[in-house]
């Protein structure tokens, strides 16, 4: 089978995805919307995969670009005639592969393009209709999206649950004595946050509620990692707080080394506003970390209270600063919640065993258009004399 992977750029996940797709039996092509001025992975494409080289993937990529880039992405469509294309986000790369009127069209949710984006504006809730019209089948990772493809008219029967999955055997329980040593935690609680510094993710909630909790326990440690456009926020109120030195910032991390980090914390916290099936979620808990994390309908597929960990109101600063006062002063409430959330992880974040699910999805559109085809021939054959 011939798969065209058109997605809006190149992120970890997209290198995750072309990575796994390169080991299938299928022949791979990969298209790329728009490059952003800050890359986002650094790791080259596997060698199995090739790049198709089109108008777009050299710059970002406005509304006003969309006529150009359908033209030549018939182009690259009729060059190499695929099997199936899988497209996503909706609104972006689903929506140009939608235009073309190719079939079969696997579009794959990214999480925040139905559940934010395509209610953003009577624009965006219309561009999202017509994607999910021309749509084959929909991968989705929860439930939460399923969910709101529904709402716009998706059938279920056409929808594969897709939670992405992480690598159980990279990430794993385990104690970074080393890490910890070296920062002078052992005696330490260690927080850990590394969602993106921007509004979406609650960062800014993560930092005012630990500031509190900081100030009545002086060994509570929050272990910062990512960056973003609230930087300057969120550095500002820890040190209001009088709290920076109970701080690391460690920066972006790359892949391979990210697994320490998980084993170096003792609580992974996450107040995301929305979210799909988040993948630090699930690798936290495949590190057999307990989590703290905003109570929103996605979180709650995964999260049951007082088991793997604990949900908080979202948006309750005061709430999560007193979720983390109550893990650190509980440690014999974690023990059972580190067996319970790696368990989770083996039963439902396994990645390999999970990506089985997008090659299903493929097949499934590949049969759902010829029995489509097949449906509309034969009426004709029955027609002539």
């Amino acid at each position: 089978m011939k798969i065209l992977y058109f997605s809006r750029d190149y992120t970890p996940h997209d290198h995750r995805f072309l990575s796994a797709l390169a080991q299938s039996p299928h022949t791979i092509y990969y298209l790329r919307l728009e490059r952003q001025p800050r890359q986002l992975e650094d790791r080259p494409l596997p060698p199995q995969v090739e790049q198709v080289v089109w108008q777009g993937g050299r710059q970002p990529a406005g509304w006003r670009d969309y006529p150009r880039l359908l033209r030549d992405l018939k182009r690259v469509i009729r060059q190499i005639q695929p099997d199936v294309i899988h497209a996503g986000p909706i609104q972006s790369a689903a929506f140009l592969a939608a235009l073309s009127g190719f079939q079969p069209l696997v579009s794959m949710s990214w999480g925040s393009d139905l559940l934010l984006d395509a209610g953003r504006s009577a624009w965006m809730r219309w561009v999202t209709r017509f994607t999910l019209r021309r749509t084959t089948v929909l991968a989705a990772d929860c439930r939460t999206v399923q969910i709101k493809a529904a709402s716009f008219g998706f059938p279920a029967e056409r929808v594969v649950l897709f939670p992405w999955g992480v690598d159980l055997t990279q990430f794993r329980p385990g104690r970074a004595e080393e890490f910890r040593t070296r920062r002078g935690w052992q005696e330490a609680f260690v927080v850990l946050s590394l969602r993106t510094w921007e509004p979406l993710y609650g960062v800014d909630v993560v930092a005012r509620g630990f500031a509190r909790a900081a100030r009545q326990n002086p060994r509570l440690r929050l272990l910062l990692l990512g960056g973003g456009s609230q930087a300057g926020l969120i550095r500002t109120i820890f040190q209001q707080e009088g709290v920076l030195e109970q701080v690391f910032f460690g920066g972006q991390v790359n892949g391979d080394e990210l697994p320490q980090y998980y084993q170096a914390a003792d609580l992974y916290v996450s107040a995301s506003h929305s979210d799909g099936s988040s993948v630090s979620l699930m690798e936290a808990l495949a590190s057999g970390l307990p989590v703290l994390v905003s109570d929103i309908p996605s979180n709650r597929e995964w999260v049951t209270d007082g088991q793997e960990g604990w949900l908080f109101p979202d948006g309750d600063d005061l709430a999560l600063s007193e979720g983390i006062l109550r893990a650190a002063g509980q440690p014999e409430v974690l023990a059972p919640m580190k067996l319970a959330a790696r368990r989770l992880a083996e039963e439902r974040a396994n990645w390999p065993v999970n990506f089985q699910r997008l090659l299903e999805a493929y097949q499934r559109a590949v049969d759902l258009h010829r029995s489509s085809l097949s449906s509309i021939s034969k009426p004709l054959k029955e027609q002539q004399p």
